[in-house]
C-alpha cells in the first residue's frame, strides 16, 4: 500500500530529530560560531576564532531561497559544484517510483519545513550522521553530512592550502583577472594558458586572464610593462568566478 507523502516525510523528519540531536551533542556543533565550505572538496569547516574547528564531509541536499521562497534540489542547481551533489538523484528516483512530486521537480516553492523535510528524506535515502543548515543573508544551504575528517587527512591538508573566499562560490582556488573583464559585456577572454574547470595546477601556476585591451596594449608594450600592469589592474578572484567570466567573454 502506497504511503501518503504527508506521512512519510513526517515520519522521516521524527526519525531525523533523534539522529540529528545524538549528532549534534556528540560533535558539540552548537558551540561552533561560524562556518565556511568548499564545494570543491564538499568539506564543511565548523570553527570558532580560537583554535576549535572541526571537518566534515557533506553531500549538498539543497538551497532554500529566503526572497523568493523557493526550494532547489541540488542535481538541478548548475552554480552547485561539488563533485558528489548527483547522488541526490537517488532521491529523485525514489520520488518518481513513489510519485512524490516534491522529491521529482527541481526547484518550485516552498517552506523552511519543506526544506528539512527534503533533508530528512534524503538522510533516510543516502545515509549520514546528521545534517546542517547552512545560512547566508539570502540562502541556506542544506547540507547532509556523511563522516569527520581528521585534521591531517589528505582531503582537510588541501582545504587549508591557499584558498581565497568569495560571497558567492566559498572557499576555492584564488585566479587573477583583469579589471575590465564582467558579466554585463563581453570582452574577450585572453589567458596565460589553456583552463578548463577543475584542471590540475603546477605549483607555481594560477588562473590569470585579461580582455582584448588589455592583450593590445600588452603587445604594444612589449610584455606586461608598467604601463600595460596599470591599465590592466589586475585583481583577485575565485577559481568559480573565473570560469563564469571565462564563459561570458569568450568570442
Amino acid at each position: 500500500m502506497k504511503i501518503d507523502y504527508e506521512q512519510f516525510a513526517d515520519k522521516k523528519c521524527r526519525e531525523l530529530m533523534q539522529i540529528q540531536e545524538r549528532f549534534m551533542e556528540q560533535l558539540s556543533i552548537s558551540s561552533y560560531q561560524h562556518w565556511y565550505y568548499d564545494a570543491e572538496l564538499a568539506l564543511l569547516r565548523l570553527y570558532n576564532d580560537d583554535t576549535d574547528q572541526l571537518y566534515l564531509k557533506y553531500i549538498p541536499i539543497g538551497t532554500f531561497s529566503l526572497t523568493s521562497e523557493t526550494w532547489m534540489w541540488s542535481w538541478f542547481n548548475d552554480h552547485s559544484f561539488e563533485p558528489n551533489k548527483n547522488s541526490t538523484l537517488a532521491v529523485m528516483e525514489f520520488g518518481l517510483e513513489n510519485d512524490y512530486q516534491k522529491l521529482t521537480a527541481g526547484t518550485f516553492s516552498a517552506d523552511e519545513f519543506d526544506c528539512w523535510e527534503f533533508t530528512a528524506i534524503s538522510l533516510a535515502t543516502l545515509g549520514g550522521i546528521g545534517v546542517y543548515r547552512a545560512p547566508s543573508e539570502k540562502l541556506q544551504s542544506y547540507l547532509l553530512i556523511t563522516a569527520v575528517l581528521d585534521e591531517n587527512s589528505r582531503e582537510v591538508i588541501h582545504f587549508n592550502q591557499a584558498k581565497v573566499k568569495c560571497k558567492i562560490h566559498g572557499r576555492s582556488r584564488p585566479a587573477f583577472v583583469c579589471q575590465h573583464l564582467n558579466l554585463e559585456y563581453p570582452k574577450g577572454f585572453e589567458e596565460a594558458f589553456e583552463t578548463y574547470k577543475g584542471m590540475e595546477l603546477g605549483e607555481d601556476d594560477d588562473f590569470q586572464a585579461w580582455c582584448d585591451e588589455c592583450e593590445k596594449v600588452r603587445i604594444r608594450n612589449n610584455g606586461w610593462s608598467e604601463y600595460a600592469e596599470e591599465f590592466a589592474k589586475i585583481k583577485l578572484v575565485c577559481e568559480y568566478c573565473y570560469f563564469e567570466l571565462k564563459s561570458f567573454n569568450c568570442h
